[in-house]
């Protein structure tokens, strides 16, 4: 499995209703996409947004069960659109050490996402360990869908959790999902 993110900044006076419209427009062509375990349409407002960003963000967050959808994805429309509109972002990838996805992930409002360096003198086989506990105990507190994975040309770790309500985290960045295209 594959976690994938791109995401722009948005100019703090960004009418963001106009990424509301494409969401709620296109969001539904990434249902069903092959490969694809869930695609969460994110955004974060600096102002008028459920929870609190510094930044206005459109950042889409991808879990994808195979290489070839992830690739048919970014080499097909779906990624040729969304660059066309706002200029081709840098896409982050991880590869996942653990992920869980609920039967009621489509309830989810809100996620969550947290990346950091991973230290060289860390042990790997620790922290794909530490990442299961982490997905499990996510799912614990309420999280609909849990993701850890990690990147090793930069090496950095990223955590990801989908919400039905915003839950109170030290050190993420908060998002509003706007949609969420599953299986």
């Amino acid at each position: 499995m594959f976690a994938m993110q791109y995401s722009f900044l948005l100019p703090a006076d960004y009418d963001m209703k106009i990424i509301e419209r494409r969401i709620a427009d296109r969001g539904h062509l990434t249902d069903h996409f092959a490969g694809l375990n869930f695609k969460a349409y994110l955004t974060a407002r600096r102002e008028g947004g459920k929870v609190s960003s510094q930044d206005n963000f459109y950042a889409p967050f991808y879990l994808w069960n195979t290489l070839e959808g992830l690739n048919n994805f970014v080499c097909g429309d779906g990624f040729d659109g969304v660059s066309k509109a706002f200029g081709r972002a840098q896409i982050k990838t991880w590869i996942v050490w653990h992920s869980q996805v609920l039967g009621d992930a489509k309830s989810s409002q809100f996620a969550t996402r947290a990346i950091r360096p991973i230290d060289p003198r860390e042990e790997l086989r620790d922290l794909r360990r530490e990442a299961t506990e982490h997905v499990e105990n996510d799912v614990r507190e309420g999280a609909l869908a849990s993701v850890c994975g990690f990147e090793p040309t930069t090496w950095s770790q990223v955590r990801f959790a989908l919400w039905r309500a915003p839950p109170s985290l030290a050190g993420a960045q908060f998002f509003e999902l706007a949609h969420l295209s599953l299986p």
